[in-house]
């Protein structure tokens, strides 16, 4: 039988079937088609996912978000069902000043913004962005284990990969993609049993679109500069009320790092979610919506969160 991506049979460039009562959009961003997922009504924010996701990730998200806001879950551009074209800039402001451009052909002025991984790294600066011009007004800011400076996991893998010989052999490799990216799956969860059906083959489905894996090389080979660039935008957003939520057991981005991260914000609540990976938005969606809900609809953002007896790890810092 023919394996497809990720050594899975007749997966086909499809798009998985879309959460309840959500819509599928396209925006033209530079010349290129522009995938995002919109779902219910109130407060608009805008979903970013990590590298080599997309609007996928949030599947679990979106039906209960929904319900408070309208949802905006984009593809960036060469990801997921979005163009992928083959000059474009992945380097960090270039991908915020695109997302800037879909803010305005989407029509949004005021709006929160929640990024995961690479994504919380991109919402990093597009915040900053944000917050030197009146043409924006960024309500509350929501990062999940976001790529920052003090988790120096990826500080020489990426680059590995971003170089010449590296990236060839990353993207050469097809032939070792049914072990490695199960594997990679697996290593993204704390708990491997809590992978539901259809996860992989949901993320392999783009992955049989031509260009899946050059966009996370070009990231990768930005890998130092997108460091250094985070820590020029970090002190631009210490105002915004955020929510950093991590999982106990993320082997991607360390959760150590969100001790260093949470003291650059003024009023920066902390959840930890205990035996979760990278992704708990999957791996602990009900207590993930929950928390999220929680802190989007509370009327004064900077109040102190309280810890209840069984519930994720949740810390308020305020300076």
């Amino acid at each position: 039988m023919p394996r497809g991506p990720f050594g899975i049979p007749d997966v086909r460039p499809i798009p998985p079937a879309l959460p309840v009562n959500t819509d599928e959009h396209f925006v033209e961003i530079d010349g290129a088609r522009m995938r995002y997922l919109r779902s219910g009504s109130g407060p608009p924010i805008v979903l970013v996912h990590g590298l080599l996701g997309y609007s996928f990730s949030w599947r679990y998200v979106i039906p209960a978000l929904s319900e408070y806001c309208t949802v905006y879950a984009v593809d960036l551009l060469g990801t997921g069902f979005s163009d992928r074209p083959v000059k474009l800039d992945c380097q960090l402001q270039p991908s915020a000043e695109r997302l800037l451009q879909f803010l305005r052909k989407v029509g949004l002025s005021s709006f929160s913004l929640l990024g995961t991984s690479h994504g919380g790294a991109l919402s990093i600066q597009l915040a900053a962005m944000a917050a030197k011009t009146e043409e924006f007004q960024l309500q509350r800011l929501i990062l999940v284990a976001p790529v920052n400076p003090w988790s120096p996991h990826g500080r020489w893998l990426a680059p590995a990969i971003g170089s010449r010989i590296g990236s060839w052999l990353f993207l050469n490799a097809s032939a070792a993609q049914s072990v490695i990216y199960p594997w990679a799956l697996r290593r993204l969860y704390g708990d491997p049993t809590r992978i539901t059906a259809g996860t992989l083959e949901g993320y392999a489905a783009p992955a049989a679109l031509p260009g899946f894996l050059e966009y996370g090389v070009k990231i990768a080979s930005h890998w130092r500069g997108l460091l250094r660039e985070l820590e020029t935008a970090l002190p631009d957003i210490a105002h915004y009320p955020t929510l950093l939520m991590w999982g106990e057991c993320d082997r991607a981005v360390y959760a150590s790092s969100a001790q260093h991260l949470r003291q650059q914000f003024r009023h920066c609540e902390l959840v930890v979610f205990p035996g979760a990976g990278h992704l708990p938005y999957e791996e602990a969606a009900d207590d993930f919506n929950r928390e999220l809900i929680r802190f989007l609809t509370k009327p004064d953002p900077s109040t102190r969160a309280v810890h209840h007896p069984g519930a994720p790890t949740s810390e308020t810092l305020s300076r």
